[in-house]
């Protein structure tokens, strides 16, 4: 593991664009507005992949495939393009693939490829100086880590990066505080189920981790939910967790073949990406998963909501299922599968690819009450959801999805209840 210089860096400057005929006259409405629920504004960014809400709450930096963005939200109404960066590259390798970035304080970190098979590509990670985010510039070197990353989790100067390939499919942990990132402490859930070491890596995937007042989470695909200690984050330790109940590593561990597809991107298991609530007390488990024409459960995977209040014994208090859709395979389908999200303030706001967007009140978690669902499957393809401030939300839609026609771009919403006019069917 190395750090190398960079040689280019693409950079571009973004057009201020808006949406036009969904604008609504207000940026808001109050709350049980007659008003037909839609977004405020949309801007459009090519290759649009994750978001994430810079400190400021005005500022939305955003993953785009062969680089990112950085959007100026503080007007919902208009969200504006003010910097890009494209076609990256360090000792003329591509820094491509990028499907995700992490923003703390003034600090952006940029992270590629998101998956195996290009091993010509630089894999690594830099991280950006953002104070200005008109004029995102390398804060440090480039950290060559050798392994693709397909996510990441920046709290202030401590980075969580998703080493996957490598046995046990460990969390790495770096102090990036210096300009020569340092990693810290590495931790795999052979440590803790030292029975998947025999079960094919991609249903043991480590596919993201968020963090939350010194807990860390960690998504491992079948192999589960966990939670970990990171007060020090040189030392993680596992505090507990929670695994889909019709998951056994004896089946996992038999699994061949054509069996291992259906099993990786089919039910049950897929934790795909979990997060605590903001008082850290409500877990929720996103499950993407799409259509293997096997037994139940089959289809497209939902949210499951966990009481966490006791972090080393979750325990399940309700489960919001995905959309319907008439064709829910992953090549040719509509997607309406569960992806990203965020629990703020008793509410989870989650992204549905062409499912949607939806609002849900989960102050009691037994009890998931939708508030609101938009959703455009012919155009969006959302990828998260994440708040603003307390009046507006926004949503990312990637153009990524198999034979369809979905575009990049970021839309803002309204945080209040409301349905949608004429939504289009899923099911027809």
């Amino acid at each position: 593991m190395h750090r190398r210089a960079f040689l280019r860096l693409g950079t571009g400057a973004g057009l201020a664009l808006s949406l036009g005929g969904c604008l609504t006259p207000s940026a808001l409405e109050p709350e049980g507005s007659d008003e037909p629920y839609e977004p405020l504004g949309r801007v459009p960014v090519e290759g649009a992949a994750e978001a994430v809400v810079g400190d400021d709450n005005e500022i939305v930096y955003l993953a785009a495939t062969d680089g990112f963005a950085t959007v100026d939200a503080s007007d919902p109404t208009d969200p504006t393009v003010l910097a890009e960066r494209r076609d990256l590259e360090v000792d003329g390798r591509s820094l491509t693939e990028i499907l995700d970035v992490k923003v703390s304080d003034d600090r952006l970190v940029v992270p590629g490829p998101a998956n195996p098979g290009d091993d010509e590509a630089f894999h690594g990670f830099v991280c950006y100086d953002v104070s200005d985010p008109a004029n995102p510039v390398p804060a440090s070197e480039p950290y060559e880590t050798g392994y693709h990353i397909h996510n990441c989790f920046l709290d202030g100067d401590t980075l969580y990066l998703v080493r996957n390939g490598a046995e046990g499919n460990p969390l790495v942990v770096f102090d990036v505080a210096d300009d020569e990132p340092e990693e810290l402490a590495r931790w795999s859930i052979l440590e803790r189920e030292p029975a998947w070491e025999d079960v094919e890596w991609r249903l043991q995937y480590l596919h993201d981790v968020t963090v939350h007042d010194d807990v860390a989470v960690l998504a491992y695909w079948n192999a589960g939910t966990h939670l970990l200690d990171v007060s020090d984050p040189a030392d993680p330790r596992h505090l507990g967790g929670v695994v889909d109940p019709d998951v056994e590593i004896e089946d996992q561990r038999d699994l061949v073949g054509g069996a291992v597809d259906d099993a990786y991107f089919g039910l049950p298991g897929n934790d795909h990406y979990s997060a605590l609530d903001d008082r850290g007390e409500l877990l929720a488990v996103g499950r993407e998963s799409w259509e293997r024409g096997s037994d139940d459960p089959d289809g497209p995977g939902g949210i499951d909501l966990y009481d966490a209040s006791d972090l080393t014994a979750p325990s399940l208090r309700a489960a919001i299922e995905a959309p319907p859709a008439d064709d829910a395979t992953y090549h040719g389908g509509t997607w309406t599968t569960a992806h990203n999200f965020e629990l703020r303030e008793g509410r989870l706001y989650s992204s549905w690819y062409q499912g949607g967007v939806k609002i849900h009140d989960v102050t009691d978690p037994a009890d998931p009450v939708e508030l609101a669902w938009w959703r455009d499957p012919d155009e969006a393809g959302f990828w998260t959801a994440r708040v603003l401030d307390e009046d507006v939300f926004v949503a990312s839609s990637t153009p990524m999805i198999p034979n369809a026609s979905t575009e990049g771009a970021l839309y803002t919403f309204p945080i209040r209840e409301g349905e949608q006019a004429d939504p289009p069917s899923l099911v027809d």
